[in-house]
């Protein structure tokens, strides 16, 4: 388990550090709504990676390695197009970003989050967690790469959730900040937002290529 666990890492810091649905916990945290929205955006957050996460490896668990031990050809191909991927996320995210001196554009569905429930708290942690391309194509990576370790079911349940935990980090500590933090909870998560928003093009394009690095790497030495 020591070695699903240790493939895993990098790729659960990757989901981990995703400067849209951190601004956005954080956001919730400022709504008159924050004590049953920001619970239910990181519920969703944590369940679209669990469910994700358990239905790759449902599907991979026995096919990820063939009889010899190495990782099976489907599995380095998968791995190799999410590098191919994120190089090519990283190139298009980097051409976009902000020029100097210009705000950062977030997505416009922010803007409304003042109005949300927390049904919809809940369906848009999912939508990030689960649907988001980067953090989906990680989630596939790393149950493939629990499932082509070969352990049994239960220690494949425990590196899964190893990886969801670190996964979800960045998420879950802006919501005991609010809760545990008082008064001074506003003025860290302020900081936060407002770091995640300058730099949420930097962060995501040195991110992006370094896993697509990773990944292309394991793929070619799964070959």
């Amino acid at each position: 388990m020591g070695q699903a666990i240790g493939d895993i890492l990098p790729l659960a810091i990757g989901v981990a550090i995703s400067p849209v649905p951190i601004i956005a916990v954080v956001l919730m945290l400022g709504t008159p709504r924050a004590r049953s929205n920001g619970p239910a955006f990181a519920v969703g957050w944590v369940a679209g990676l669990t469910i994700v996460g358990t239905i790759v490896l449902l599907l991979a668990s026995g096919n990820a390695a063939e009889a010899t031990g190495e990782p099976a050809t489907w599995a380095s191909v998968l791995k190799l197009l999410f590098g191919v991927l994120f190089l090519l996320m990283a190139a298009r995210i980097w051409r976009g970003r902000p020029k100097p001196g210009q705000e950062a554009q977030m997505p416009k569905w922010m803007q409304a989050i003042d109005t949300f429930t927390a049904g919809k708290s809940l369906g848009a942690g999912i939508l990030l967690s689960a649907v988001n391309p980067k953090n989906l194509a990680l989630t596939i990576a790393a149950a493939t790469a629990i499932a082509q370790t070969g352990i049994s079911g239960g220690e494949q349940a425990v590196a899964l959730a190893v990886f969801v935990i670190l996964g979800s980090l960045t998420i879950l500590a802006p919501v005991a900040i609010y809760f545990l933090m008082g008064a001074k909870a506003k003025e860290i998560l302020d900081g936060l937002k407002g770091f995640m928003a300058a730099h949420n093009a930097a962060i995501m394009t040195v991110l992006l290529l370094v896993l697509g690095a990773k990944l292309i790497g394991d793929a070619i030495a799964g070959f």
